[in-house]
Formats: C-alpha cells, sequence, structure tokens
C-alpha cells in the first residue's frame, strides 16, 4: 500500500513540473469563473452579486519566472439592493497581467483591466430599465492575484479593484469584483 501511494505522489508531482511553459512560448487558456460582484464608493444598501464570466487569456512566458498575458471575458457584474433592486451589469473585460512564477507553477499576478460596458439594468422586482447612457463606456481597474496551474489545468483568483468610476454625473460609484476560475493551458 505505502508503495502505490508513493508511486501516485510521484506522478502527481511529475505531471505538476510539466505544466509551466518553457520560455519563449505561447499558450491559450479558456476559462470559466464565478464573480463575486459589488460596487463601491457613493452607493448605500448594496449587497454582494453573485454572476459569471468566460473568455480566454494568451500568454507568452518570458522566462522562466515572468509571463505576461493578455485576455478577453465577458462579465456579469453590479450588485443587490435591498427591497429587491438589482444592478445587473454586464462587461466586456481586456486583462492585461504580469504573471510573476515565485514556486514552480504558483504565479502572482498583477496588472490593469480596462473594461467595456455591454449592457446595464436596473431592476426592482419584475420591472426592468436599461441604464446603460448612465454610466461611462469604458472602465478601468487593477487586477491582482494568484494562479496554480495543474497539469494543462490554471486555477486563478483575483480581485478587480475598479480605479474609474463607472457611473456618470456627481458621485464616483467603482467596480469591486472576486473571480475565482477554471481554465486549460493549451500551448501553440
Amino acid at each position: 500500500m505505502k508503495k502505490m501511494m508513493m508511486i501516485a505522489v510521484m506522478m502527481i508531482a511529475a505531471m505538476t513540473v510539466n505544466a509551466q511553459q518553457p520560455a519563449g512560448t505561447w499558450s491559450l487558456t479558456p476559462k470559466v469563473a464565478l464573480n463575486l460582484a459589488n460596487l463601491s464608493g457613493d452607493i448605500s444598501g448594496n449587497n454582494m452579486k453573485i454572476g459569471l464570466a468566460a473568455g480566454a487569456d494568451v500568454m507568452y512566458q518570458i522566462n522562466s519566472l515572468v509571463g505576461v498575458s493578455g485576455g478577453l471575458m465577458y462579465s456579469m457584474q453590479g450588485c443587490d439592493g435591498d427591497n429587491d433592486v438589482k444592478l445587473n451589469y454586464d462587461f466586456i473585460n481586456i486583462p492585461v497581467l504580469a504573471n510573476f512564477y515565485v514556486a514552480p507553477n504558483f504565479a502572482l499576478k498583477a496588472g490593469l483591466q480596462p473594461a467595456f460596458v455591454a449592457s446595464a439594468k436596473y431592476k426592482v422586482n419584475k420591472n426592468e430599465t436599461d441604464v446603460k447612457d448612465n454610466l461611462q463606456s469604458l472602465e478601468l481597474s487593477i487586477p491582482i492575484g494568484a494562479s496554480y496551474e495543474f497539469s494543462d489545468f490554471v486555477i486563478d483568483a483575483r480581485y478587480n479593484l475598479g480605479v474609474a468610476k463607472i457611473n456618470k454625473g456627481n458621485g464616483s460609484i467603482r467596480n469591486s469584483v472576486f473571480q475565482i476560475s477554471v481554465g486549460y493551458k493549451i500551448p501553440f
């Protein structure tokens, strides 16, 4: 039994060593994500909203310690409010990240993420109103996080800190999104 456990551990270790791409290579990572989104700033009575995100990243591995990635993600954001109020905002996010491999297959990430509003709805009970015209067309956030690669699968957790206000007019409302994604890395 001990031999079988030892063989299993060695096989898993061998798979994790092969996950990180060699220097000078490209990879594509399609992924799906769970968002825990909220709005911060000049807003009250808001609560976290659960949403989904989907898209892909392309990464260039500069050397064994650093990679640069750019992506395209459709992301459900906004917040839930008191009294059955929901702000359903959908964004097209374009994350551009530096990936710093601090341990084999484990990367810390930071960068910039411009985003474009795809749709914006204000919903009370079952009545829904389009509020896209009340939002800036471009949003900017700073994504910071970490990822772990296991045999071409990538688990990524990041926090997107909104730095530009998303609303037009007085006050300042910003996105605040925690995102957990799972993807599959395809070298090319």
